[in-house]
């Protein structure tokens, strides 16, 4: 797909040059046209923000990166209200930001390179040796490592409670992760000749996916 088809598909890309031309460079250096296509959504949404903020995107500061960050960490979840997850939060994860702001700097590594502009307001993170604390720079968005979700004992009982009306079915697969600690993969491919009751134990060998043999 070129530039012109992508600017059908997201009509923000047409309205500025710079990125049509950036994304006609990736598509004439014969990247995956997934690739494309992400470096295309991702841009549209950062020039979408810069419409609605009256900030061009060419000239776009540091401050103005933060908006359209701003706008990913308030963005309420596509999949609606009806998905309900434990400990979930408003706005995207903060891998997803950083993905989304992947093609944003890309874009203003090309507006560098072609001279028009000095520097790139997204910057990233580096390591620079014999800087203070380990030499080194956070990016604009640090990275977030999210730790595991431990549930406190009114939160267990309240899962309790609502696993005690469910089927025996779903009690015996509450019961079996938490017992064997089984992931939610391991669970689901769960084999009857993986239990051994008389030893009490469960055996789950990694199995691979398209196959179903053990590996």
């Amino acid at each position: 797909m070129a530039a012109a088809g992508l600017a059908d598909k997201w009509p923000v890309l047409g309205r500025h040059e710079y990125a049509a031309g950036w994304l006609q460079v990736w598509t004439d250096l014969g990247r995956a046209q997934r690739t494309i296509d992400a470096y295309a959504r991702g841009l549209a949404e950062f020039l979408r923000v810069c419409e609605d903020h009256g900030i061009d995107p060419v000239t776009a500061n540091r401050a103005d990166v933060a908006v359209f960050v701003r706008e990913l960490i308030g963005r309420p979840s596509r999949r609606g209200a009806n998905v309900v997850s434990i400990d979930s939060g408003c706005g995207l994860a903060n891998a997803t930001i950083q993905q989304r702001l992947v093609p944003v700097r890309l874009f203003f590594d090309f507006l560098v390179e072609e001279g028009v502009r000095e520097s790139n307001p997204v910057g990233r993170g580096r390591y620079t040796p014999g800087r203070k604390w380990g030499g080194r720079q956070r990016g604009l968005v640090p990275r977030v490592v999210k730790l595991p979700w431990i549930p406190t004992e009114q939160q267990w009982s309240q899962i309790l409670a609502v696993a005690a009306v469910e089927p025996p079915r779903n009690r015996v697969m509450l019961a079996l992760s938490y017992d064997a600690a089984l992931r939610r993969e391991e669970l689901c491919s769960l084999r009857t000749d993986d239990l051994d009751p008389a030893d009490g134990c469960c055996g789950c060998a990694r199995r691979r996916r398209r196959t179903g043999s053990s590996g």
